[in-house]
C-alpha cells in the first residue's frame, strides 16, 4: 500500500520544528521513521504534515558528564550500540540494544523515536524505567525534564504535551556498586519480545538496594513490579516471583498465562545476573 497524501517540511532547528507543530496539531515528526513509515504505508496513520527533524544540529550527541549520560533524540540505535561512553556509563542500554529489531532497523531507528513511540513491547522504555531515567522535552514554555516513572501513560501514550518535542534522555551514570540485568524471550531474535525484563540495583554488601524491575511485553506500557522489587531486596527470589502482580493479555503468539509464567522465568534469570557480581 501507499500512504495517504501529506505535506513535508524539513526543520533546521528545534524552534522551527516546534513552530511547525504548533501550526499543524496533527503533524508527525520524522526521525528514523522505522515505525512511522510502516504505519503510513498501511494507512494506520494519515498526518497532513511530516516534519523531518534529521537536519537539526546537536540532537545526535552522546555526552557523559556531571554524573549522568545524556543521549540525544536523533542518536541511532547502532551509534549507541557502539558508543564507549554508553558501554561504560550506561551498560544496561548497551546490553539491550542488540535485541532491538535487526541491524538494518538499528542503523536508522533513533533512541528518541523509540521512547516517544512508547511501544509496550520495546526494550528502551523498560530500560529507561529500570534506570530511573529522565526524558528531556522542549515546548512553547521551554525545556522540562519528565521522570520515566511519569512518562509512559498508556498504549502508545506519553506525558508529552501537544506541540512538545522529545529532545533527549538523561540517565544516571553507573557506579562501582551498580548492578544491571536484562533478558527477553522472543519467537526469533529481533522480533518483539513475548516478555522482557530490564533491571537495576545497587549492591550493599551481600544485599541489593534500590531494586528496579521493569517488564515489557506484558501490558499497555512497560511496567515496574514494586512488590517483587521489595522481595528481591530481601534476597527472596522465589518470593519476588510469587509477588509478580502482572495480568498480561493473550494474543496469537502466547496466552496471558504463558506470558506470566515466562515473566517468572526471566525474573529468576535476571535476579541471578544482579547477584552474581555482588561484592
Amino acid at each position: 500500500m501507499k500512504p495517504a497524501p501529506f505535506a513535508y517540511k524539513k526543520a533546521r532547528s528545534v524552534d522551527e520544528a516546534l513552530s511547525l507543530m504548533a501550526s499543524e496539531p496533527e503533524a508527525r515528526l520524522l526521525a528514523g521513521g522505522q515505525t512511522l513509515i510502516a504505519s503510513l504505508n498501511m494507512r494506520l496513520s494519515a498526518p497532513p504534515l511530516l516534519i523531518d527533524i534529521n537536519g537539526i544540529d546537536g540532537l545526535d550527541r552522546i555526552e557523559a558528564s556531571n554524573g549522568s549520560v545524556q543521549i540525544g533524540a536523533l542518536v541511532r540505535h547502532a551509534q549507541a550500540e557502539r558508543d564507549e561512553a554508553i558501554a561504560r556509563a550506561a551498560p544496561l542500554i548497551a546490553r539491550a540494544l542488540p535485541h532491538v529489531a535487526h541491524p538494518a532497523i538499528r542503523n536508522r531507528g533513533t533512541i528518541g523515536g523509540s521512547i516517544a513511540y512508547a511501544d509496550p513491547a520495546a526494550e528502551l522504555p523498560a530500560c529507561l524505567l529500570a534506570l530511573n531515567g529522565e526524558i528531556v522535552a522542549r515546548g512553547a514554555n521551554g525545556e522540562r525534564s519528565i521522570a520515566a516513572d511519569d512518562f509512559f501513560k498508556g498504549l502508545f501514550e506519553t506525558a508529552l504535551a501537544p506541540a512538545e518535542m522529545l529532545t533527549g534522555i538523561r540517565i544516571p551514570e553507573a557506579k562501582g556498586e551498580s548492578r544491571f540485568g536484562f533478558a527477553e524471550l522472543a519467537r526469533r531474535h529481533g522480533d518483539y519480545a513475548l516478555v522482557g525484563l530490564a533491571a537495576s540495583a545497587r549492591a550493599e554488601g551481600k544485599r541489593l538496594r534500590d531494586v528496579r524491575l521493569a517488564f515489557f511485553g506484558v501490558g499497555s506500557t512497560a511496567v515496574r513490579v514494586r512488590k517483587a522489587e521489595a522481595a528481591l531486596a530481601e534476597s527472596d527470589v522465589e518470593g519476588a516471583v510469587a509477588a509478580l502482580d502482572l495480568d498480561p493479555a493473550g494474543d496469537i503468539h502466547a496466552t496471558g498465562g504463558v506470558r506470566k509464567h515466562l515473566a517468572g522465568v526471566l525474573l529468576r534469570r535476571v535476579a541471578a545476573q544482579l547477584m552474581e557480581d555482588r561484592r
